[in-house]
Order: C-alpha cells, then structure tokens, then sequence
C-alpha cells in the first residue's frame, strides 16, 4: 500500500505547521489488526513513530505496550503484530490544541488512510482529536458518531462497535505527557490490551 496517496491536504490550516506528514510503512492491507490513532505530528520528524527504534513517538509506545504486556523492540515487531500506528493530525500543531476546523481537514486525509485496511478490529482513538477525527469520518460515512461526547475517563470502559469494529476512546501514548500522568499510563495499558485482545492479538 502507498500511504502517501491518501494525501488529499491542501495545506489551508493555520493553527498547524503545514508540513502534511504520512508513515512510510510497508504493510499489507489485510496484515493490520489494531490501528492507533495518536493525536499530531511531533516538532521533530525524527521524533515520529517509523522514524526508527531510537524515536520518542515509537519509543512511548513501546513502553505503553510494555505496561500492557506485549514487549516489542523494533518496528518490525509492531508490523508483523499487525499493529498500524498514525496521527489524527497530519502536521505538528503550533500551540496546545488544535481548531475543531483542521481536525475535519485531517479526517479527510486520515479516511483515506485506514480505509484499506479491511481486517482491522480494534480502533484505539488516543487522545481527544483522535475521538473527535474519527466522530467526523464516520459521521460523513455513514451518519453516525461512533463514540460519545464526554470526559474520556468516564466513556472508555464501555463498548462502541460499528460494522464489527471496536473503538476504543483512550489517552496519547505520545509526548512528555505520557510520562508524568501516571493514572493516564495505566487506563492507557489497560485499553491496549482490552483493543488487542478483540482484535485477536496475542501475547
């Protein structure tokens, strides 16, 4: 598959830094199991999840699978897992948050991404723009918002599917924050292994 033909952006955001990135990752379609939908591009390219095993993005990551688990030490260990890992946001973000406006923009390019992957059963949405991309995919596909408004603490424990796919409304494994909130760290590793284990994944 060729990520980089879901790339439909026409760079008209202001609030990002506009570099529109995509993982450059060989996998099969019918390989991915799990998709986890971070929440934006990192300042630092270096920094990103198929950059290499010394990258922050796929450094956290690992820990978080590690919490739940399921030890990895390269990213060839995460493609035959058939896990994918990407960005609700496909550029790195200027400040803190994002407008409502850029997340739709993105959902845009994120649809194209995952769509091809038929065989995915567990979508973990991690963080707030990652629930609020997919809201916006699938509300335009199909006229239904898969996870509800509210706190994430409080919707994560309950069971959203939609066409035999579970989503998982969860917190960024990415970024200094995964780090320094401990409680996020746990409910984090909890729902990895609650997505991996429907999805089939075994340790």
């Amino acid at each position: 598959m060729s990520i980089s033909e879901c790339m439909i952006c026409e760079k008209n955001c202001n609030d990002v830094q506009q570099e529109a990135y995509l993982p450059t990752v060989s996998i099969s379609n019918e390989q991915v199991k799990v998709i986890m939908v971070s929440e934006a591009l990192p300042k630092n390219l270096d920094d990103y999840f198929y950059t290499n095993e010394e990258a922050s993005f796929f450094r956290t990551t690992q820990q978080a699978l590690a919490d739940s688990g399921y030890n990895i030490n390269s990213l060839d260990d995460l493609k035959d897992m058939g896990i994918y890992l990407t960005t609700a946001i496909k550029c790195s973000k200027k400040d803190y948050l994002v407008s409502a406006t850029t997340i739709k923009n993105c959902s845009l390019v994120l649809e194209r991404e995952i769509e091809p992957f038929i065989n995915a059963k567990s979508i973990m949405c991690m963080g707030d723009f990652a629930i609020k991309s997919m809201n916006y995919i699938y509300k335009r596909k199909h006229g239904v918002k898969v996870i509800p408004s509210g706190s994430t603490y409080k919707i994560r424990n309950q069971e959203y599917i939609y066409n035999n796919i579970r989503f998982y409304p969860s917190y960024t494994q990415t970024g200094d924050s995964f780090n320094i909130e401990k409680s996020k760290r746990y409910m984090i590793a909890e729902d990895i292994k609650n997505a991996f284990e429907y999805a089939g994944i075994i340790k």
